[in-house]
Order: structure tokens, then sequence, then C-alpha cells
């Protein structure tokens, strides 16, 4: 049993931070090559802005990569559908590697460009709740939060490592040299690290609730979802979008952006890349630490300290930034991911916690994406959009701290479930008692 559980957190771990490596490496391009190869005819500007429109883009097509997740997950089983993706998400990141420039295809190319970017979109939408759930429904009861962080710590690993392989590349290959191939070297490695994470995920046995449900199979998981249970998702998804609009700023290739546009803090691709990776370190080891000490301390209280931590992160990330000091960003990066770490780490126990078993892969996919669209889908768009008629960035700053706000606030109004029973025969005490309003289940 110990060894299952170890091949589960591995392989939840390693195909979600593959999963992630390839997404991550598109953000960050985004706003470093393709701004200038592949809408570079639209001006400085609006090259940028509409390059950061397509890492949005991406997150609308979410929500459909978690309802069939979700509904094939709920009914067949979480581990095909992990290998769907996988395969989904290299093939398209690959592809990318692959395809010609503006000056070279002309607007087929940025058309080509969206449409696997959409791929990419649809299989993030359905990889992360089906790996959280594998990994919190085998764990023992007193560990959920530690197994959840496999697939938590997957996503700062991913950052982790297309900031890395993208900063050595920029060693390689400097100047014009990473614009014109640098970039691509990094898309083209997807394709060995995704038949990685496919020897990985193939030694792994399915989720014993999984195993449960099947004897009583669940004909709309997605319909019950939604007729029962709206407002659990709708908060789970506040929550969490809390957490990415702030990610986002780094994750989605804003401030790699930033902080090298020569009409402002001019600073070289190859620092703000090393400094990412070095925040993304950080943001590994304390996500980790969040899952572990949710395990003794509550989800709740784990995400409300967390935010507070992520409110001091926001209030002083600009105004480090903008001293152009590498070391000062590279505090400030550091810094803010101590507060994403610990209002994500417990994430994957905390969603398993709320929904039925029934429905629960549904639920947890779907307010991920959700909350992915309300977080982490155009906050870069909006930031840069916020400087551009600001002139500075104390509206982005504003910005962040409200959505810090909004998940604290919607964190203190929901019940902490932690050790909640998640086979089926609880399913009454799973789908009661969200809210601190509402009556506690007899389980907790």
């Amino acid at each position: 049993m110990r060894s299952e559980r170890r091949r589960v957190i591995a392989a939840t771990t390693i195909g979600t931070a593959i999963e992630w490596y390839d997404y991550f490496l598109y953000a960050a391009v985004a706003g470093l090559v393709f701004n200038q190869t592949m809408f570079g005819p639209l001006g400085p500007a609006a090259a940028t802005i509409v390059s950061f429109l397509t890492v949005g883009l991406s997150f609308l097509f979410r929500p459909l990569g978690a309802v069939l997740a979700g509904h094939f997950a709920d009914r067949l089983g979480r581990r095909g559908v992990l290998m769907v993706t996988l395969f989904t998400m290299g093939t398209a990141t690959t592809l990318i590697g692959l395809l010609p420039t503006y000056d070279t295809a002309g607007w087929l190319a940025p058309a080509a460009l969206i449409i696997l970017r959409i791929l990419q979109g649809t299989s993030a939408g359905g990889e992360w709740g089906s790996a959280v759930l594998l990994a919190v429904e085998h764990a023992p009861v007193d560990k959920r939060g530690l197994y959840g962080t496999g697939p938590q710590v997957g996503v700062p690993a991913g950052l982790l490592l297309s900031s890395g392989v993208l900063a050595l590349m920029t060693v390689i290959a400097p100047g014009d040299a990473f614009v014109q191939w640098g970039w691509r070297v990094p898309f083209l490695l997807s394709i060995a690290l995704t038949f990685l994470g496919w020897w990985i995920r193939t030694g792994v046995d399915e989720s014993p609730v999984v195993e449960e449900m099947r004897e009583v199979g669940t004909r709309n998981p997605v319909g019950t979802l939604f007729k029962n249970h709206t407002g659990v998702v709708l908060a789970a998804a506040v929550i969490f979008a809390a957490n990415g609009t702030v990610g986002y700023m780094t994750t989605g290739g804003y401030i790699q952006n930033y902080v090298t546009d020569p009409a402002g803090l001019a600073l070289s691709r190859g620092d703000i890349l090393w400094a990412v990776t070095a925040s993304a370190a950080v943001w590994l080891c304390t996500t980790a630490f969040a899952g572990w000490v949710s395990d003794h301390i509550g989800r709740k209280r784990t995400l409300a300290i967390g935010f507070v931590v992520q409110a001091v992160g926001v209030a002083v990330l600009f105004p480090l930034v903008d001293t152009g000091s590498i070391a000062n960003i590279t505090a400030a990066l550091i810094f803010l991911t101590v507060g994403l770490g610990l209002t994500y780490g417990e994430i994957g126990a905390f969603y398993a916690e709320l929904f039925p078993a029934s429905v629960r892969a549904s639920g947890a996919s779907i307010a991920y994406a959700f909350g992915a669209i309300l977080g982490g889908a155009f906050a870069p768009t909006i930031a840069a959009a916020l400087r551009e008629a600001t002139g500075g960035t104390a509206a982005i700053t504003a910005y962040l701290m409200a959505a810090t706000v909004a998940g604290f606030v919607v964190t203190l109004l929901m019940r902490d479930r932690t050790g909640i029973p998640l086979g089926h025969d609880h399913e009454a005490a799973q789908a009661a008692g969200h809210f601190v309003w509402q009556e506690r289940p007899a389980t907790l």
C-alpha cells in the first residue's frame, strides 16, 4: 500500500509538472517573443496586449476540458483522463515549436498558434482535477493535505523547469538568436517529457473511491453538481481565482515582459528568467509546506494565513520591481511566492473535501476552471491595460489586492471540512454544511 501511494504521488507530481511546463512555457514566450514574431505588425503596445490575450484565451476553454474530464473521471475513472490530457498538451506544445512566424506565413501563423493554445487550455482544464483526486483519494485521512500537494507542487515545478530552460537558452542563443530559434527548443523538448509522463502514469492504480463508485454509477455528474452545489462551486472558484490573479503576474508572463520592455526597465531576458526560476523554487517549497501544515491546523486556517501573507507580497511587489534592481525584483518575487504557496498547497485536499464522491471530479475540475477564468485568464492583459491607461503600476497593485481580499473573505465564510470521509457511503455529510451559517455535518 505504501509503495502504491508513493507511485501515485510521483505520477501526479511529475505528470502535472510536465503539463504545466508546457503551459507556462507558452505564457513566458508570449511576452518575450510572440509579441514580436506573431503579432508585431500591430505595434508594440497592441502586440503585447494581444499576445497576452492569447494566454487568457486558452482559459476560456478550460471549462470545456473540465466538463469533459470531470464527467468521464466521475463515470470511468481518473487515470484514463490523465493519459488523454497529457498527450493533448504535449502534442500541442511540440507543434507550437514548429510553427512558422508572421513574416513567413502571414496571419496563418498566429491563427495556428491560437488553435494550439486552445488545445492547451482544454487539456489544462481536464488535468488538474483528476490528478488532485487521484492523489488525495489514495491518501491516509491525516495526510490528505500532504498527498494533495503532489499535483500542486507540479505547478511551480513546471514554472521552475520552463523558466530554467528558457534562461539556459538565453545563454546558448543570446540576443536575436533567442527570438529567431532559441525559444523553439524548449517547446520541442515537450515530446520527450510527454513520453516520460506516460511511462510514469501507466504504473498507477485507479482511485479507491472510483472503484466504489463503479458499483453505483453516476449518470449525469455535471447536471447533479449544478443542481445541488452551484454555490460551493462559485465559492471554491473565487478562492482559487484570488491565488491565480496574483500568480499569473509571473506564470502568465507579465512581469517578464514588463521588466524587459525596451521602453521601460529594459532588463535582460536572462536576468528576469533566472529571478523567476528562483521564485518558482521557493513557491514549490512553500506549496509543499502548506499542504503538510494544513493536515495539522486545517485547510481554512492555512488559507486565511496564506492570504494575509499574499496581501503583504502584493503590496511590496511593484514598488520593489519598479526600482529596476534585479536583486530587489528577485526578492519581491520570492516573497510573493511565499504567499502564493500558502494559498495553493492545500487547495487539492480542500477541493476534494468540498464535493460528494459522485460528483467530486466534476466539482473540482469545474471550480478550478472557473477560478482560472476569474483569476489567471486575463490578469496579464488587465495588468498591461491598467498600466497603459494610468502610466504606472499602482492600479495593478490595487487590482491584485482586491482579488486577494476577495479570497480571504470567502475563506472566512467557508467551514473547515478537514478530515471528512471521502467514500460514497458518506455522501449525505459530504453534501452538507459547506458554509459557516449552515448546520455542521455530524462527521465534522
